[in-house]
């Protein structure tokens, strides 16, 4: 992977001091993927350039995600610039991003002419364009063509960046975005990754047109960790951002299909007359805050297999200054869908909004036997995506969130649903959830499961 840094400031060696690498020099450096290797191609008073060079280790390369055993071996990483490139560049220049030079201070803070190159990376000319271009850069994204025999333009460009920016502004900008156009990360991105985020993008991230999006992909579509991110950028009293189910693509109209989710597994709830209620993978707790405000619920409790995601609803729903009465009627608890809870015993109704999706299938009769079988609510509500809708969404190619694990026609949620009702004692009801296409049907499905009364035990 190669990235280089050239500027006409005069005298342009200087660059040799932001950057703390000496223009005669070649610097090495160990990262966990390989050897970076800072260099200069050329060095003179009128134009000098830096380039990092990352040569990538497979044998050193966890490929986590890779299917088959040789996929360390045969995939893009060592050639196209990605997170593997945005980690060496926050190593070996880290006095540089930090705005930090003993030798040059008042350099540090002064724009400079910069021209960036990085001729392999991962993206479209209209996505570079639409992240860099608002930051100041002139933007040229060209794409690099297949082999003549295949024809066309692979996905891939050669991108160069322009313009007149502190040179700290430039790494930072690059540092961010580089994994933001790959949309993927080589390492396991965990809370501490919003701290790296906010740091990088102070002055510009939240002013960006496109700071949803850049927070979705940096932190590899993580719900609870872009909900924060968001949150922490925009401050403590901003409404709140989109939750993961709304990341999914939403419906073009004035109520997000999220919140119409919300409406309709709210409205289901009250016609089953449910007082005592389970929010069965809760994540943020969008679910929870709707249904403390209505007080036909006498107790709420909200499951979760992440602590953070549980630290996160606390938070949202304020419970460190939540009256005591309305607190009482409020539980978080950490618990996997997949084992056997006794505390989900006994219960009106439990709602999983969007979460059988993200299992494994060969898990799902885990969580069937723990939900229907062992703490067997009265109801049980399900919504999962409806795979056929998916053609309504221009541009979408897979699935629509990055973490689903599979997504369901109507045929197959409803053998699923008749299926789990028929082996634990339940009838089932299906209804579609959003504006539904004559062809394709809703982008959500429901399915309601109601106990018989001779099986519910006393």
């Amino acid at each position: 992977m190669l990235l280089t840094l050239t500027t006409t400031h005069r005298p342009a060696t200087d660059l040799g001091y932001l950057l703390v690498k000496h223009p005669d020099r070649v610097h090495r450096f160990d990262v966990p993927t390989g050897t970076a290797y800072v260099l200069y191609p050329e060095a003179t008073d009128e134009r000098c350039t830096a380039a990092l060079l990352l040569d990538v280790d497979p044998q050193r390369l966890r490929a986590q995600h890779d299917a088959f055993a040789l996929g360390q071996f045969v995939n893009d990483r060592p050639y196209a610039a990605s997170s593997l490139l945005a980690s060496a560049l926050a190593k070996v220049f880290r006095s540089a991003l930090r705005g930090a030079s003993k030798d040059r201070p008042e350099l540090v803070a002064t724009p400079i002419p910069l021209t960036v190159r990085v001729p392999v990376l991962r993206g479209t000319t209209e996505l570079a364009t639409r992240l860099f271009e608002p930051l100041g850069w002139s933007v040229t994204a060209i794409p690099i063509p297949l082999e003549p025999a295949l024809g066309g333009d692979s996905r891939y460009v050669d991108l160069e960046l322009s313009g007149e920016l502190t040179l700290t502004e430039a790494l930072n900008h690059l540092y961010v975005l580089l994994p933001v156009l790959d949309d993927a990360k080589h390492y396991w991105v965990a809370p501490d990754e919003i701290d790296k985020l906010l740091r990088s993008g102070a002055g510009w991230l939240a002013g960006h047109p496109d700071k949803v999006l850049i927070a979705r992909r940096y932190l590899v579509h993580k719900r609870a960790l872009t909900t924060t991110a968001l949150q922490l950028l925009e401050g403590e009293e901003a409404e709140e951002p989109p939750a993961e189910e709304d990341a999914e693509l939403p419906v073009p109209r004035r109520q997000s299909l999220a919140g119409q989710r919300r409406d309709a597994v709210l409205a289901t709830l009250a016609e089953v007359g449910a007082s005592r209620v389970l929010d069965l993978g809760c994540g943020g707790g969008a679910l929870l805050t709707a249904l403390l405000k209505d007080r036909r619920y006498t107790e709420v409790v909200g499951t979760d297999v992440s602590a953070r995601a549980l630290e996160i609803a606390a938070r949202k729903l304020r419970l460190d200054r939540m009256p005591e009465r309305q607190r009482d009627r409020l539980k978080l608890w950490q618990s996997a869908l997949t084992y056997r809870d006794d505390r989900l015993r006994g219960y009106d109704a439990a709602v999983l909004m969007e979460v059988i999706e993200h299992l494994d299938p060969p898990r799902l009769p885990a969580l069937e036997a723990s939900v229907f079988g062992h703490a067997r609510p009265t109801a049980v509500i399900v919504t999962t995506p409806n795979v056929e809708y998916n053609v309504n969404y221009p541009g979408l190619t897979g699935l629509r969130h990055s973490d689903h694990r599979f997504e369901w026609t109507r045929a197959e949620f409803a053998a699923w649903a008749h299926a789990v009702a028929a082996a634990h004692g339940y009838s089932v009801s299906l209804r579609g959830v959003g504006e539904a296409d004559e062809a394709t049907g809703s982008p959500t499905q429901l399915a309601l499961f109601t106990a018989s009364p001779t099986e519910v035990p006393a």
